[in-house]
């Protein structure tokens, strides 16, 4: 019994010393040679980027380059005493960390106070209220904060590495064992990570879309016309569309609406949509959004377009509401979702549907299209904002449509990683810029932003059009995966007119710049960032269609009401942050 309580009395002292050595070494003080890098990632962090960043994405980002910076001065240290190289003595080294701690805390306060200014230089670009003087201390308090907490789990994942770094080294020679002990250690961590918290954070949010589509508020009630999806008439049942596809076929214009702008013979636009719950594969929805699309008439208007949403499901009605009033309403719209997740979870967790959905919808209608009479069908047209732009690219290939091609495409904001437009952009003509490239003599693609396209008046189009909507400030476009150690080239003369000159590159916390720009700019002022105003649409869409029966005054007049509709609507709603 005495032997027992004695056991138990030192596995109880053993664990008390090693929870206090975990303890030491997750709260040890931060070393001098760390804190000088972190200092230097905190001010550059506070430079100006694409975005404006509200107080708590600029707290995040400065925490995490803050953590980055201390990381990079640990490293070195580290490299430089395994290189054997000469250190400090021990003497003087409490002066030492004081003298670095006040040139730390010094270059951290000069910091701060232009970050005001450097904040202001984008806002002003946007024509955005400057930020308050709160704004400083909350960056502060939050960035160290988030610095401290990223600091103790990187100290914890190397604990994790040396723990099996020390039970590999039981085995074999002790070098052999620093490597394989370190390559098993991250392996064991990345698995960790992937396997326990990346999957229960992906299960949450799988289940808060998932409920969040099916949802239908009390006050949405399914159409009443016949030629709606979701009417009693329909194919496609109210429920059966999802919640983007409601919203998108409840917003339809009226004709009235568009007579007030087109004239009295303006008709009633067609919008079809078939969301997940409308079948079990994107073949069967896309075949039924066909048909549904075939009962309403929308082979027999002016134009079609077949529409990619992004991964939500969401279609932007800045893109499709001005092409509705240049036609007067004659025109069909088609959709298929394939997703509810957000676009940036879609790609991590199911890159690949997208692209199969666009292509199934693609194959249904162009399909059958062909079938028509070249003087008797509707001109064809393909659409997509974002990841819908990615996945439109991907539903045909070019040689599929060398017999019979279709009329054009609109793809606006499409995403860094879009293989098609990166190639196009790479093969531009020397000496213009990434951000509006020209492509061969512009007669079959173009890149246009808000000052419109850089090619002559009066250049001739080929058989089909394809438009690139793009702007210099979307991060989502122009992310750089090379940005960590070189810098983008979006930031070479000449830069674009809404990319502020003060904007400079810095290695590693550029990159993180941009990055946190990607998930902030849904939330830009529209026409900058990831927002795509009315008007800038309607002038790709005038270059795509080749309509010409509008006055400038009249496009003009159309411009100004649907840009001021948009901004109340983004001013009242914030729903089209949620994707991306």
């Amino acid at each position: 019994m005495g032997n027992s309580a004695s056991a138990g009395t030192t596995l109880g002292r053993h664990g008390r010393m090693v929870a206090g050595h975990v303890r030491r070494r997750l709260f040890a003080r931060l070393g001098s040679t760390g804190l000088v890098f972190a200092a230097l990632f905190f001010l550059a962090s506070l430079t100006p980027s694409l975005t404006p960043r509200v107080t708590a994405a600029q707290a995040v980002l400065s925490g995490l380059c803050l953590a980055a910076g201390y990381g990079v001065g640990v490293l070195l240290r580290w490299l430089w005493a395994y290189l054997e190289l000469p250190l400090p003595g021990a003497a003087g080294e409490g002066r030492r960390r004081r003298a670095v701690f006040a040139a730390c805390a010094a270059v951290a306060a000069i910091a701060l106070w232009r970050s005001q200014h450097w904040e202001n230089v984008v806002r002003a670009l946007m024509h955005l209220e400057p930020a308050g003087l709160l704004r400083v201390p909350l960056v502060l308090a939050g960035a160290i904060v988030v610095a401290l907490v990223a600091i103790v789990l990187g100290r914890a994942a190397l604990m994790l590495v040396h723990a099996v770094m020390a039970l590999v080294a039981r085995r074999v020679p002790r070098r052999i064992a620093r490597v394989a002990g370190a390559v098993a250690g991250v392996l064991l961590l990345v698995n960790l990570v992937n396997g326990v918290v990346f999957s229960a954070v992906l299960d949450m949010l799988d289940a808060s879309y998932r409920q969040a589509d099916a949802l239908i508020p009390p006050d949405m009630q399914p159409p009443t016309v016949a030629d709606s999806p979701g009417s009693a008439q329909s194919l496609v049942a109210w429920h059966e569309l999802g919640r983007m596809g409601r919203r998108y076929v409840a917003a339809r214009p009226t004709a009235g609406d568009i007579a007030r702008f087109a004239g009295p013979a303006a008709k009633a636009p067609l919008r079809v949509y078939a969301g997940l719950p409308a079948g079990d594969t994107p073949e069967a929805r896309a075949k039924l959004a066909l048909e549904e699309l075939k009962r309403v008439g929308g082979f027999s208007r002016k134009a079609l377009v077949v529409i990619t949403p992004t991964g939500t499901g969401w279609v932007d009605p800045s893109g499709i509401d001005g092409l509705e009033y240049l036609y007067r309403g004659d025109v069909a719209s088609v959709a298929v979702q394939y997703s509810y997740l957000s676009s940036p979870l879609t790609l991590l967790v199911d890159p690949d549907t997208g692209g199969a959905t666009a292509r199934a919808l693609f194959r249904e209608v162009y399909g059958y299209w062909r079938t028509l009479p070249p003087e008797r069908r509707p001109k064809l047209f393909l659409h997509g904002l974002s990841l819908g732009a990615l996945n439109s690219e991907r539903s045909f290939q070019l040689f599929e449509l060398l017999e019979d091609p279709f009329d054009g495409a609109l793809w606006s904001g499409p995403p860094f990683a879009a293989s098609q437009w990166a190639a196009l952009t790479r093969a531009r003509q020397p000496g213009t810029p990434l951000w509006r490239p020209q492509f061969g003599d512009g007669s079959f693609v173009r890149f246009m932003n808000q000052d419109g396209d850089a090619m002559p008046a009066g250049t001739p189009w080929g058989p089909m059009r394809l438009v690139y909507l793009q702007y210099g400030s979307d991060a989502v476009t122009f992310f750089d995966r090379h940005g960590f150690f070189r810098r983008p080239e979006l930031l070479h003369a000449p830069r674009p007119p809404d990319v502020s000159p003060s904007m400079r590159w810095y290695p590693v916390v550029t990159m993180m710049q941009m990055a946190m720009d990607t998930s902030l700019s849904m939330s830009a002022p529209m026409g900058f960032g990831h927002v795509y105003a009315p008007s800038h649409y309607i002038a790709a869409w005038l270059e795509v269609t080749g309509i010409d029966d509008w006055t400038p005054a009249e496009i003009d007049r159309l411009k100004r009401y649907l840009d001021g509709r948009r901004a109340e609507e983004l001013s009242k709603s914030g729903e089209e942050t949620v994707d991306g």
